[in-house]
């Protein structure tokens, strides 16, 4: 796992683009993970400002998104497909077709979760995800003691979750209790992940999942085991490392080594 801890929340949105836009410029037909919440927005509108700047092509790309709520109606403006149009699809210049999300309004939910894990592998698997973290370590909407295994499929939501993400509804009653998240199995499946963090509420959270112990009491500490993460950070998300001088060192000597290339 590599961590960069970058000075600001911009400068997170900024050096997590440049690894996005590095994947897509070797492969332009890239399959992206979309995050939703406010951790990957940064992310978002660099990529539509180097489209539109012409330095970045996002034609080619098609997304599948990591979670939604179960049984908001169409176009409510807390679901994810809204957020996804906004954010994504409508600045990317990307056809609604080429952001693809989990069916939270389907009738037979178990059988949407297997649509959505076939359309995945139909597409050839997730090449970049991107990933944000709750406060309590969840990644998609995989709560703690989520099978660090699990598939696509239905979640309850924390209390502590729903309250975090009051903030996007008119008032806490109307916050969803369920959601279709793609499982933690999933989400290792993908060939490169990269998870941003910003702010210091993300701290404890952030540090359990890079120096704790894996486990389905952190969801994103199940990232350890993969072969390509990489966790971007704030200074006040950085806050709880234990080690946050060594990945500072590493980032300087690794861009030292290039420089010597």
């Amino acid at each position: 796992m590599d961590v960069v801890i970058l000075p600001t929340a911009a400068d997170v949105g900024a050096h997590a683009a440049d690894l996005v836009a590095a994947h897509i410029a070797r492969k332009p037909d890239t399959v992206l993970g979309v995050a939703t919440g406010s951790s990957p927005v940064g992310i978002y509108r660099e990529l539509a400002r180097r489209q539109q700047e012409g330095a970045l092509d996002l034609g080619g790309i098609r997304c599948f998104a990591l979670d939604e709520y179960v049984g908001l109606p169409p176009g409510h403006p807390g679901s994810y497909a809204t957020f996804l149009e906004r954010e994504v699809a409508r600045p990317f210049r990307l056809p609604r077709s080429r952001v693809r999300l989990p069916d939270g309004r389907a009738g037979d939910l178990e059988r949407a979760c297997e649509d959505y894990e076939r359309a995945i592998a139909e597409a050839g698997g997730i090449d970049l995800q991107i990933l944000g973290i709750g406060t309590n370590g969840h990644i998609g909407f995989n709560e703690p003691v989520s099978s660090l295994s699990s598939r696509t499929r239905v979640k309850a939501l924390s209390a502590q979750t729903r309250t975090d993400n009051a903030r996007f509804f008119a008032d806490d009653e109307e916050v969803p209790t369920h959601c279709v998240t793609q499982g933690l199995g999933t989400i290792l499946e993908a060939r490169q992940v990269v998870l941003v963090a910003q702010g210091e509420r993300k701290a404890s959270a952030v540090a359990a999942a890079v120096e704790g112990p894996v486990s389905s009491m952190c969801p994103a500490s199940v990232l350890q085991f993969h072969r390509r993460a990489t966790v971007v950070l704030d200074e006040p998300a950085a806050g709880g490392l234990a080690l946050g001088d060594y990945y500072r060192f590493v980032l300087q000597a690794k861009d030292r080594f290039r420089g010597r290339a």
